[in-house]
């Protein structure tokens, strides 16, 4: 058998994106209850995203995500990583600026633990991208989109995309925000 770059490549993104769930699933958590889902696309699944990304810019008058749609459309697959909205139900936590958890979840806001904990697992994801060498971005624009699509289950509101890449030189930088990759 002969395997071309190419195809080493992508199969080794794709490797390195369920590594990367599994670094999500294993970082510290606020209190040890895990509230982080994973999700990795390819394909028409992630053809959809980068579609669904296309409406959002057209939508927000937002250039930065038509710029990301094409980065993730131009990459293997994107790992998404989302938590679910639920409150540590501490009676005197104040850390989302409301009263209590009650308040906070009445005003549709988001608990401060599970966002904490969304950012430590992104951070642990992109770390075994980096360990790989394996290109990689921390998008909003590719969560938001995912969010949008209903990817997630409904209470999954806040989401971070990290689309992989592999090339000689990383489509994820040198980009301003009106550029566009072609």
């Amino acid at each position: 058998m002969i395997k071309t770059m190419d195809q080493a490549e992508r199969d080794a993104a794709l490797r390195v994106a369920d590594l990367m769930a599994a670094a999500a699933r294993t970082a510290p958590k606020g209190s040890g209850k895990d509230k982080v889902i994973t999700i990795i696309l390819t394909g028409e699944d992630k053809a959809a995203l980068v579609k669904e990304m296309h409406q959002a810019a057209t939508e927000y008058k937002e250039d930065f995500i038509e710029r990301d749609a094409f980065n993730v459309e131009s990459s293997h697959c994107v790992v998404l990583i989302g938590v679910t909205s639920q409150p540590f139900g501490l009676a005197n936590c104040k850390m989302c600026g409301f009263e209590n958890c009650a308040e906070m979840k009445k005003a549709g806001a988001n608990c401060a633990f599970n966002i904490t904990d969304l950012g430590i697992a992104v951070g642990s994801a992109v770390s075994v991208a980096a360990d790989h060498r394996i290109d990689n971005r921390v998008m909003y624009s590719a969560g938001r989109g995912a969010v949008r699509m209903g990817i997630f289950p409904e209470d999954v509101r806040v989401c971070c995309g990290i689309p992989l890449y592999t090339g000689s030189k990383s489509i994820f930088f040198d980009r301003g925000p009106g550029s566009v990759l072609l």
